[in-house]
């Protein structure tokens, strides 16, 4: 898949996180330029998506489903590099009780650590 082709797909989740969080575009669209608002609807809006792309087990990421969620939807370039950030930043979850909490963190980690090739829709 193409970038282009993964944000497609992943817009759909996206409008359905939307809604169930409460949460606008102002509020959400520009988490893949980095801007990460500390809310917890929008905290639970990120923890949707990943919900939605089957990566969270128990209300936590899990590396091994992220693993094969990057094998299977990202562009070949990025593969390697997103996986080594997963590695360091699904970590940061546990530090945090609330798993939206948690998940937002880990997923600003993501972002702060490869800002070129963190996707987020």
């Amino acid at each position: 898949m193409t970038r282009e082709q993964l944000k497609k797909t992943l817009t759909i989740m996206k409008n359905q996180c939307m809604s169930k969080h409460s949460v606008t575009n102002e509020k959400v669209g520009k988490i893949e330029q980095g801007v990460f608002i500390p809310e917890h609807n929008v905290m639970c809006y990120i923890a949707c998506v990943y919900k939605l792309t089957q990566v969270v087990k128990n209300d936590r990421l899990n590396k091994e489903s992220i693993t094969k969620q990057i094998d299977i939807l990202y562009p070949q370039e990025l593969k390697e590099s997103v996986k080594r950030n997963v590695v360091n930043c699904v970590e940061i979850q546990y530090k945090y009780d609330d798993p939206c909490e948690g998940i937002f963190y880990s997923t600003k980690c993501l972002y702060e650590a490869d800002p070129p090739n963190f996707i987020f829709p």
